[in-house]
């Protein structure tokens, strides 16, 4: 190895490391394969998504009531809160 000092300009470098190749197939030779598993929370929001148990009906009233601002009421809003209180304890 030669050492020229800081003010000495070399050529391109190659892009690849010098060390060793690391292999991306297991020891056994068996190729790995991917798995995914949907929480119950996720299969929900799927079929929510597509379609699975939307009642137009219900949302264009809570939508209307949310437009008034006859849909918050100190009662729903206790309801929720005790809701939230039971969550956290």
């Amino acid at each position: 190895m030669h050492v020229y000092g800081a003010s000495q300009l070399h050529g391109a470098q190659p892009l690849q490391g010098p060390h060793w190749n690391r292999s991306t197939t297991p020891a056994s030779g068996a190729q790995p394969t991917d798995s995914v598993e949907f929480s119950a929370a996720a299969e929900a929001a799927m079929s929510a998504a597509e379609g699975g148990d939307f009642r137009a009906d219900l949302v264009a009233r809570v939508r209307a009531q949310i437009g008034d601002g006859s849909y918050d009421t100190p009662d729903k809003m206790a309801m929720a809160f005790d809701a939230m209180l039971d969550e956290l304890v």
